[in-house]
């Protein structure tokens, strides 16, 4: 890489500190009301694109080019000041194109934080004082010691529209979580609301947790966001919105997380491949409000697949990764066994909606196919203001699950193994602590349903001894193979539901 002049673009991207004192200060303390102004008056006027200000060379990087832009961890913020978290930023090029202004409350004050060249190593990459002129941030990522006291991890990251993704003790990142989803999957196409400003509040000596702000905009959507970050065993994050619409919308997928499902065990890959399964998440759980919990097996349709849970006041819902056995994946680089579940918990009454899944072929692992989100019943009118409380746990050890038991995999196959008709198969292994109470003499039956597409021919459960669970099994015929097949199924002993809903969709031919 030819050598940059740092000198000659001063004006545009001046030294870090230097910058932080020219800014101006508040009066008072800045917090979530002042973002909530912000996205009331902008959604009062009409939408303007977001200024993109990469040049050629920036914006023609490929993925492996733009990952050789490194920050230096020696100028991450709030290093020298020995406090518990500190922040490191993205560059702007290839797909990340469009700059988001990032700026620190400390106290009273609000100070920007600029751009610098300085801050990056560029690698191999050829790039010019001109290709490095005018730019800002991508984004950002929060580190903090989460694995051992002596070194700070990456633990959450803000990069792209309105994606963000974190992890706790142990884990790798895997799924994402966005602002706000609109009209995903619909023909008209979909909008990605895009979080143009942040404002984070510098932390305590000894602080535990770190506060974000967040300006969304899109152009039908505006919305204030308040994240509250406290890394652990459990990384959490509580988020509260308050959004505007300019106009209205067919879909609003409120806490939408996004992830990848390629193949598995109830789903055998097109092609050869060494590894078991290939999956970010392996199912949508459920807890409704009713107390039912339900679960949905993901699968990678060949059409796209929409399906959804009528619900009042859901307790949650989220994508998850129960499979945490490495021989399941046998990937020793993206250790898929490793990847989060993702958990949104519900603040407050949410009232009458539905939660949405929507499946979406794929031809490999890197697309993330897989998208799932709170939908209201009522849509809030534009200009009126619409608030919501959640949190999001990011979870590996202690998932959430059903207080009894709940299905820990889903296979398929054909209905008769010597002789293949057309019939299918699926079999089902439940665990939990329900299941072990159970006595040789209790007597476990499984309460099966199709809907009309689908006739169920054959039903059976049988213990199983080398988990101390129980496995069920389903034998059924598809009457119209280009029509997909709902079934639900829980297993029952004495009138007494002992598992949660297995609800899943085997999708057309």
């Amino acid at each position: 890489m030819p050598a940059i002049n740092f000198a000659r673009i001063a004006k545009a991207a001046a030294p870090l500190g230097m910058l932080l004192c020219l800014l101006p200060a508040t009066a008072g303390a800045f917090g979530f009301d002042d973002v909530a102004a912000r996205a009331k008056r902008l959604a009062a006027t009409a939408y303007s694109k977001p200024v993109r200000t990469v040049s050629k060379s920036l914006a023609s990087l490929d993925y492996d080019q733009y990952r050789d832009i490194r920050f230096d961890p020696a100028r991450a913020h709030w290093r020298n000041a020995r406090l518990p978290f500190e922040l490191a930023f993205f560059h702007q090029g290839g797909s990340f194109d469009t700059p988001v202004r990032v700026h620190e409350i400390n106290g009273k004050s609000v100070q920007e934080i600029r751009f610098d060249p300085k801050l990056f190593h560029y690698g191999a990459n050829e790039l010019h004082q001109k290709d490095l002129a005018g730019l800002g941030f991508a984004g950002f990522r929060v580190h903090h010691p989460l694995n051992t006291p002596k070194y700070k991890d990456e633990v959450l990251v803000f990069l792209g529209a309105s994606y963000f993704r974190a992890v706790g003790k142990g884990q790798l990142y895997g799924l994402s979580a966005r602002g706000l989803a609109i009209d995903t999957a619909l023909s008209s196409g979909e909008e990605f609301p895009q979080f143009t400003e942040f404002w984070i509040e510098r932390p305590g000596q000894n602080g535990k947790d770190l506060t974000i702000y967040a300006l969304l905009n899109s152009p039908r959507a505006t919305g204030a966001y308040r994240f509250t970050l406290r890394p652990g065993i459990d990384t959490v994050l509580d988020v509260k919105a308050q959004l505007y619409l300019r106009e209205n919308v067919t879909t609003l997928g409120i806490a939408p997380l996004t992830s990848m499902y390629f193949f598995g065990e109830n789903q055998r890959p097109a092609t050869e491949d060494y590894r078991p399964e290939v999956h970010d998440s392996d199912g949508l759980a459920i807890q409704a409000g009713t107390g039912e919990w339900i679960w949905r097996p993901l699968v990678n349709p060949r059409r796209l697949l929409v399906t959804s849970f009528a619900l009042t006041n859901p307790s949650g819902f989220g994508l998850m990764q129960r499979d945490r056995q490495f021989t399941s994946y046998e990937d020793l680089e993206a250790r898929y066994e490793k990847r989060p579940s993702a958990w949104v918990e519900p603040k407050g009454q949410w009232g009458s909606g539905r939660i949405e899944l929507i499946q979406i072929p794929t031809p490999d692992e890197t697309n993330d196919n897989i998208v799932a989100f709170w939908v209201p019943d009522k849509a809030p009118k534009p200009g009126v203001p619409f608030d919501i409380e959640y949190r999001l746990l990011w979870q590996k050890d202690a998932e959430k699950r059903p207080p009894s038991a709940w299905a820990v995999q889903t296979r398929r196959g054909h209905g008769w193994v010597r002789k293949a008709d057309d019939s299918i198969a699926l079999s089902v292994d439940f665990e939990g602590p329900g299941l072990k109470k159970l006595s040789a003499e209790d007597k476990v039956d499984a309460v099966v349903s199709a809907n009309d597409n689908g006739r169920i021919l054959e039903t059976n459960t049988m213990r199983n001894d080398a988990t101390g669970g129980w496995r069920m099994t389903v034998k059924l015929r598809r009457n119209d193979v280009k029509k997909p097949v709902e079934l639900r199924a829980y297993l029952n002993s004495n009138n007494n539901t002992l598992s949660e809903t297995w609800s899943y969709i085997l999708p057309p031919d």
